[in-house]
């Protein structure tokens, strides 16, 4: 009798798992944490490990390394993708270079964003531990300090500093590690800020100039950068529960009501009043999931952090 495959997740986001998707090839490249992952407009799909043999691999769909580049990001954390003039660029923040550093798709350096003591926040360097980036149309490039004193750092496409907001703490406009940030262009007339407070369990929506507008809480889930693609909000759920449960987590995939439909490796999602209640792993699919990616045909490409140095996973979507 021919085996089953395991099928994971709820409602129109349901997927197959393709554990072996990012080494199947058996490819003579090294990864440590594999944190970020994005895809350009040929389809090439980017991954950004802290492994400074090659910081930076570059798959094609099928799971073959066709490129690879990047030794001097020991701190690699986060990834984003932007296009300028019709070109793509990168943007790479590194928490142990406490510095952004802007790339084109092969690794040339473009412009580097250090750590702006014109806030006034930061009395060294080493304060300054970004986790994320996201780009505006207009080339502002919005930093979440996501390791560091926990602000989001607003600057023009030049990398001259404009503003910043947050800080840590428990009102609306503070945040508890706010690890991601990705501007929600599903209103072509209202684009907002999505940000990250991991150890809130919760993703805050903000106007682009830094005024808070919600909450969206997702009880259980520690969840890292939000993904927007088509008409959903897609993110890993580093670890559920409690921050200290090792090999815990999941994906969890939000609709454009901000509710949770779908959960690969998680529970159900359920709603009691109109508020979602504590989510928890109920798979063991994943250890430490740290970014997702999504291609064109609803597949999901899952990197993982702390997770035994093992390459992406796929999620091939069936609904």
């Amino acid at each position: 009798m021919q085996k089953m495959e395991r099928i994971i997740g709820h409602n129109n986001h349901r997927y197959t798992v393709d554990k072996k998707w990012g080494s199947r090839y058996g490819n003579h490249y090294s990864v440590n944490d594999c944190h970020e992952m994005v895809i350009d407009k040929n389809g090439r799909l980017f991954l950004l490990t802290n492994e400074v043999k090659n910081n930076i691999l570059v798959y094609n769909k099928d799971g073959r390394i066709i490129d690879s580049w990047g030794r001097d990001y020991p701190g690699g954390h986060g990834l984003s993708l932007h296009e300028q003039g019709g070109e793509e660029v990168i943007f790479i923040s590194d928490h142990d270079r406490h510095q952004v550093i802007k790339t084109d798709l092969r690794g040339r350096v473009l412009m580097i964003l250090d750590c702006p003591k014109e806030a006034g926040l930061y009395s060294a360097a080493e304060q300054f531990l970004p986790t994320e980036t996201a780009i505006a149309d207009n080339g502002d490039i919005y930093v979440t300090d996501g390791y560091g004193l926990q602000y989001v750092i607003q600057y023009n496409n030049k990398g001259e500093y404009i503003r910043h907001w947050g800080g840590r703490g428990n009102n609306n406009e503070q945040f508890d590690c706010v690890h991601g940030i990705a501007i929600d262009n599903r209103r072509s007339d209202k684009k907002t800020l999505l940000i990250t407070s991991r150890n809130q369990n919760c993703f805050k929506r903000f106007t682009m100039d830094g005024q808070y507008i919600e909450t969206i809480n997702l009880p259980g889930s520690f969840v890292c950068r939000p993904v927007i693609k088509d008409d959903y909000l897609y993110a890993a759920v580093f670890r559920s529960g409690s921050n200290t449960a090792f090999g815990s987590g999941y994906i969890t995939v939000l609709d454009k009501e901000n509710k949770v439909v779908s959960t690969p490796g998680g529970s159900a999602p359920e709603y009691v009043n109109g508020s979602l209640l504590p989510q928890h792993q109920e798979e063991k699919i994943f250890i430490h999931p740290h970014d997702v990616c999504i291609d064109d045909d609803k597949n999901i490409y899952v990197c993982q952090w702390k997770a035994g140095k093992t390459f992406p996973l796929k999620l091939q979507c069936i609904a």
